[in-house]
This record gives C-alpha cells, sequence and structure tokens, in this order.
C-alpha cells in the first residue's frame, strides 16, 4: 500500500510541476497588441525583409527569436583588414497569398520593387479588388491578397489608386 501511495504522490508531483511551468511559458507569451506594435516600430525595416504584419505577429505570438525586435543598431565599428563575411539570409516569411506574386513585374518584397523601378512609386496592389496603396497608408504590404509593384506596371494592368490616399 506504502508503494501505490508513494508512486502516486511521485506522479502528482510531476504533474504538478509540469502544469506550473506551462503556466509560466504561457503568462509569458505575449499579447496580439504587443507583437503588432514592435512590428509597426519596426515597419521599414520588416517591410524591407519581405515580412508581412501578418507573419510577424504569428511567429512573435509562437514566441519565435526572431520575431523579437532588434534594438537600433550601435555606430558601425572602424574598418578592419579581415574580410566581410555575407550577412545571413533574412528567414523567409511562410508562403501566403501576399508573398507568392503569380503575374509580371509583382514582387514579393518592397526591396523587389524598388529594385526594378527606382524611378517609379513601389505600390501595394490589393490584387482581390485591384485597387493600391501607397507607402505610409495602412493597408500599405498588409492586405491578404497583394503584391508589390511599381505604379506605373500597376495602372498598366488596369489597376487603380485607393480613392482616399493622395500620391506621395
Amino acid at each position: 500500500m506504502k508503494d501505490h501511495l508513494g508512486s502516486f504522490l511521485h506522479t502528482a508531483a510531476i504533474v504538478s510541476l509540469i502544469a506550473l511551468a506551462s503556466t509560466a511559458a504561457f503568462a509569458q507569451q505575449k499579447t496580439v497588441k504587443q507583437c503588432t506594435e514592435e512590428w509597426r516600430a519596426n515597419k521599414a525595416d520588416n517591410q524591407a525583409k519581405g515580412i508581412t504584419e501578418k507573419a510577424y505577429v504569428a511567429q512573435c505570438r509562437a514566441g519565435g527569436a526572431a520575431a523579437q525586435p532588434t534594438p537600433a543598431p550601435a555606430p558601425a565599428p572602424a574598418p578592419t583588414a579581415a574580410p566581410k563575411m555575407a550577412p545571413p539570409p533574412a528567414a523567409a516569411p511562410k508562403p501566403t497569398t501576399a508573398a507568392a506574386p503569380s503575374g509580371a513585374n509583382q514582387f514579393a518584397n518592397e526591396a523587389q520593387a524598388k529594385s526594378r523601378c527606382p524611378s517609379d512609386t513601389v505600390v501595394w496592389v490589393n490584387t482581390k479588388s485591384r485597387v493600391y496603396h501607397f507607402s505610409g497608408h495602412k493597408d500599405y504590404g498588409t492586405t491578404k491578397e497583394g503584391t508589390y509593384m511599381c505604379e506605373k506596371d500597376a495602372t498598366a494592368a488596369g489597376d487603380r489608386a485607393a480613392k482616399n490616399e493622395k500620391h506621395p
């Protein structure tokens, strides 16, 4: 009888520790609002890396280390004679409709579009509504179905600017 009681108490203690550990981990999980605010604080950098707000929030909520905002960069140290290594490629967001352009002159991220048309305005085209948004607008880079394009290419494809936005 003592063996069964001891075994039961041992098992109960282990279950209690596991429950306590998982509760502590849950309590440290960030809210959607916190993750969204982090993404918006680094919006330009995230967009340049092709990271959508939705993907960032999902990764942040899951506790992904890459979702943590990076502190402001310190001034670069003086150059040394050592050769510089290329930085590791940024982790690509999980494929979504927004990150999978399907037509000509459509790009998965803003940087690719800017390299295609350095003298033209880059816009975010909502491929479902065929309306495009300018940088700085709340829908820029955030609609479920969309792609980055040069404004001239978007207009030539029959897309139009959002009526409530002014050209930058």
